[in-house]
């Protein structure tokens, strides 16, 4: 079933050229049905490749999904054209009066700050606050998941010695969570961060159940207890070639990243890389539109 966004979004024609089933807002207008609609606060840098990435998962379920997209006021995005954010962005005192099924909040490239000194924590903290009366389920990316951790559990994020940045094995430790529902016992997802949630402190949080995690990277996937809340530490997401362009980027920078673990094949940085996370990331995200959102919204938001 199809995802509902504008024709003259860039992710449409991307998303159409791979098969993908967009309905125009004129055809879906049509549909005796109520589609789920979906808040997408958009804090990545690169805001249409981030479009692109989320959209196409949100796509593969019998589920037809409105997307509305959400930027920040108080800060203003340097890397996205100011023509693309009005068109297609609205800000969070555009959208408050509404009611959503679900909501997804990215990660942002600002790990190395303490949150108060990000400069739209205010306004994130009072989305987040917002979404508990408004929003059923909320999936929080990465960075957005530290946030959403901190805010509304107190669990504090720490500094790592270096960069968690590649591709790394993870384990269920709850096989019969409906989040992790047809999961290999071991799979691969990728990672890009300079902080860390300690395992510890989420198993001293009562209202918290840790679901996945890596030997290596850490925790992965955490969930509150009413499945409101949903926390996955890492990017499932990413295309194939995301990290790579980060890992470009930063020497571009003068920074010294080390290659991406587990990335390129025997670890030559001249081939490209085995996307070995597709299928993954498209069960976590469709377990999620499925049974957090879909099962469990009521049919009227009103009763939100």
């Amino acid at each position: 079933m199809p995802i509902r966004i504008s024709e003259q979004l860039p992710a449409s024609k991307v998303l159409e050229n791979e098969n993908i089933f967009i309905m125009n807002e004129t055809r879906a207008e049509r549909q005796d049905i109520r589609p789920l609609k979906i808040l997408l606060l958009n804090l990545m840098p690169k805001k249409i490749e981030t479009e692109i990435q989320i959209l196409r998962l949100l796509s593969n379920t019998p589920l037809q999904v409105d997307v509305e997209f959400m930027k920040t006021a108080s800060y203003q995005p340097k890397n996205t054209s100011p023509e693309h954010l009005l068109k297609f962005y609205k800000t969070f005192d555009e959208i408050k009066g509404q009611k959503f099924d679900g909501m997804i909040i990215t990660g942002a490239p600002v790990e190395n700050l303490e949150f108060d000194k990000v400069a739209y924590w205010d306004e994130l903290c009072t989305v987040m606050e917002w979404s508990k009366k408004n929003v059923y389920s909320t999936l929080h990316i990465c960075w957005g998941a530290q946030a959403g951790l901190f805010y509304h559990h107190g669990i504090k994020k720490t500094p790592l010695a270096e960069k968690m940045f590649g591709i790394f094995p993870h384990r269920i430790l709850n096989k019969n969570h409906c989040l992790t529902r047809g999961f290999d016992d071991v799979f691969f997802a990728p990672h890009s961060r300079h902080t860390t949630v300690s395992q510890q402190d989420i198993a001293n949080c009562d209202t918290i159940e840790l679901l996945s995690v890596s030997d290596t990277a850490g925790i992965y996937i955490a969930a509150d207890k009413a499945g409101r809340q949903i926390f996955v530490t890492g990017h499932a997401e990413y295309d194939a070639d995301t990290l790579d362009a980060e890992y470009r980027r930063d020497l571009g920078a003068g920074l010294q990243t080390k290659p991406p673990v587990n990335y390129y094949p025997c670890g030559d940085e001249t081939k490209p890389p085995v996307f070995n996370w597709r299928s993954h990331a498209n069960l976590l995200f469709s377990n999620w539109l499925n049974y957090f959102v879909y099962q469990s919204t009521p049919y009227d938001l009103d009763e939100l």
